[in-house]
């Protein structure tokens, strides 16, 4: 049996707008084990970034508990949240996110600057990542000099150049052209199956889905149908 990674159990969650209060999560179940590529799909606001947003710490349940490695991150306080994201989760975004002063390697670099790491240590660990997505050529190139392909491997190698425990990627291919997410997907399928990396995605796309292990399908904040992809 393969070990549970990620156990939400019981979750729900709401906003308030106004003076209403908005329901977004209801009573969600859900076990990702360690090793796993799972997608999450569903039509916009039906609550699959908002679990995302959950798992990685950003944001915490009305009900429910989320552990990940077995620590119940629900009860961790703010102050201890923010060191565990930095260690334990690493984050791709749809628009990127990198700082456009900073070159690939500096913004690559910038989640190490909370570590203790030297900068002989910090300098290796970049080289790797960068390594790993293909970009030893754009050490010294600025987020406007890249394509937008290789801006989101930037982004990859900037979420995993702390070796996280889990990757949480949100709508990574939405803004790329066909050729370019085909490369993103590729390159998480690898980070996936040759690095063990565990990786939550959310996605609108069916040819991203169609990548993973497994998909789940949100629909007005509940977990419908289980479907398993063929290896």
């Amino acid at each position: 049996m393969s070990e549970i990674l990620v156990e939400v159990q019981n979750v729900s969650k709401a906003y308030v707008r106004g003076r209403q209060e908005v329901p977004v999560l209801s009573g969600i179940d859900l076990s990702v084990p360690k090793g796993e590529f799972l997608a999450l799909m569903g039509p916009s606001g039906s609550g699959k970034t908002t679990l995302l947003n959950l798992v990685a710490g950003i944001d915490k349940p009305d009900e429910g508990s989320i552990l990940v490695g077995g620590t119940d991150i629900t009860k961790m306080p703010e102050s201890q949240l923010a060191g565990w994201r930095a260690r334990h989760v690493g984050f791709i975004f749809q628009f990127y996110n990198l700082m456009p002063v900073l070159t690939a390697f500096e913004n690559v670099e910038l989640p190490l600057l909370l570590t203790n790491l030297s900068g002989k240590e910090r300098k290796k660990h970049v080289e790797t990542a960068l390594d790993i997505v293909g970009l030893t050529d754009r050490v010294k190139h600025y987020p406007n000099e890249l394509s937008g392909g290789q801006e989101q491997r930037v982004a990859i190698a900037r979420a995993i150049v702390s070796d996280p425990t889990l990757l949480v990627a949100d709508e990574p291919t939405g803004d790329l052209d066909k050729d370019s997410a085909g490369e993103i997907l590729t390159l998480l399928t690898r980070l996936n199956s040759e690095f063990e990396k565990t990786i939550i995605m959310v996605t609108h796309d069916p040819r991203a889905a169609d990548v993973a292990h497994v998909t789940r399908h949100f629909d007005k904040g509940v977990l419908e149908k289980l479907t398993t992809q063929a290896a």
